[in-house]
Order: structure tokens, then sequence, then C-alpha cells
């Protein structure tokens, strides 16, 4: 028997009786499983990231549920159903693809389709302030979440600033940028100024953020993937430390750095 979507409808609907149902999910609220949103998408990631590609489908399956469950919190709320999510997913995506959905209607690329990748990233963009504009919010980083993680924030705020004109011109430019605030705060460290030291540190990561962004690097997972890999070797080099009967709790540097280059190595 193969399961469908009305069948996870069903069963959420089932879980949020409120007298057969499931005491844990039935007091559940939006905010409480914010918490289990965030833990499930970053699951998504982590197993793409591993190339674990057999397990995506479950994760995948684990990330739907929690859509299902906000749309079922809404749907007794009388706020919106499942099936009005799913239908403005489809009208936004339309509306910002006329280039493969609207071949006669191409007002968005001066009518006629767009010639490269950068000119429908700009179309995409110009489309989503048309929509901000549409629903008020004339902020330019009023939809920008700022719960988000720092570095996805970040990013996002940079970016949405180039769209009237805030950015380095070149990587070049990003690199000295980087040196200077390198510099600013080794002159924190040597005042030995805490306060100091917290603003230049924080420039420094925002702008290798904008680095990020000129290298068509996403910076939140090149810091994901940073930290699994130095998880990864602090493993092997413990394993080689028992192995060998070094305590590395009062080990040597040249010992460390011993076991450190033969887990790279590995």
């Amino acid at each position: 028997m193969t399961y469908r979507l009305d069948d996870l409808i069903h069963l959420m609907a089932c879980l949020r009786d409120p007298n057969h149902g499931c005491p844990w999910d039935r007091e559940q609220t939006y905010k409480s499983i914010i918490p289990f949103t965030l833990e499930e998408a970053y699951e998504v990631a982590d197993v793409i990231e591993r190339g674990a590609l057999d397990e995506l489908c479950s994760e995948l399956g684990d990330l739907l549920f929690q859509v299902v469950f906000y749309a079922r919190l809404a749907e007794e709320d009388e706020r919106f159903s499942l099936e009005e999510v799913i239908h403005s997913a489809v009208s936004k995506l339309l509306s910002r693809h006329p280039h493969v959905f609207h071949d006669a209607t191409l007002e968005s690329f001066g009518h006629s389709k767009p010639s490269s990748m950068q000119s429908v990233k700009q179309a995409w963009e110009a489309k989503k302030g048309e929509e901000r504009a549409d629903r008020g919010q004339l902020d330019l980083f009023d939809d920008i979440p700022v719960g988000s993680p720092a570095l996805t924030r970040a990013q996002k705020i940079q970016k949405r600033a180039t769209s009237i004109g805030f950015d380095w011109s070149s990587t070049e430019g990003v690199l000295s940028k980087m040196t200077e605030e390198l510099c600013e705060l080794e002159e924190a460290r040597c005042q030995q100024n805490p306060d100091a030291i917290l603003e230049e540190f924080g420039d420094l990561l925002f702008t290798m953020v904008g680095l990020a962004r000129h290298l068509n690097v996403n910076s939140e997972q090149a810091l994901r993937l940073a930290t699994r890999k130095f998880e990864s070797r602090i493993r092997v080099v413990t394993q080689m430390a028992r192995e060998q009967g070094i305590d590395l709790t009062i080990a040597t540097d040249n010992e460390r750095n011993g076991l450190w280059e033969q887990a790279k190595t590995v």
C-alpha cells in the first residue's frame, strides 16, 4: 500500500483530534514546533551535504509533516488550509517565472526571453520587490527574518542592499576591506578593549560574508562543512591518540600537531 498526501492530512487531523488524538500533538502551537521545523530543515541539508541521498526521502517526509502540521493549526484557527498553501506557492512561482509559463507576456524581460542566469535572477529580485511593495513592505529588509541564522541573515541583507547599488565592485575590493578590518581587530586586541574587539570581529565576519557572495559561496553552508570536517578530524585524532597511548590533555603541541597532520591524510 502506498500512502498519499491525503493520508498524511488525515493522520494529522487524527493526531490533533480533541477527544482521541495524541496528548503531545494536541498541545502544540505555531511557536512550539518551530525548533522541530528548523531541526528537520537542517537534517535535510545534512543528508544532502553528506551525500547520504538514501536518507533524503525520509528526511523530506519529516519536513513535509512540519508543513502539514502548521497548515492544520491554521485550519483549526480558520486562517487557511493546506490547499491554500499549495495554491499560494503555485501562484507565486507562476508569477515569478514569466519566461517559462507566459511566453506571450514577457514585460518583466523587455518583451524577450532572459538571455542568461543573471538576467533571470535580476528579474526574480525585481518581482519580489514588487510583491513586497504590494504587501506594504516598503523597508528594504522588512521580510528578512530577524531570527534567521546570523550568517544567513547577513548574506540576505547584503544581497538585498545590492539592489540599490551598495556592494563592492569586485572581489579584490572585498579582500582589501578584509585586510582593513583585520588590522582594526588587531588594534582593538592590542588595546585590550572587549567591546571594540567584539565590534571589529563582527565587522570582519560581515565582510567575509561579502566575500562569500562574490565567490558564489553560501557562507552558512561553508561553515557547516568546515565544522563537519573539523569534527571528523578531531574524532580521528582522539582515536589515534588512544591507539598510541597519548593523553591529549597533557600532550605537547608537537604531539597534537603530529596527530592532526596524520588525521588530514585519512
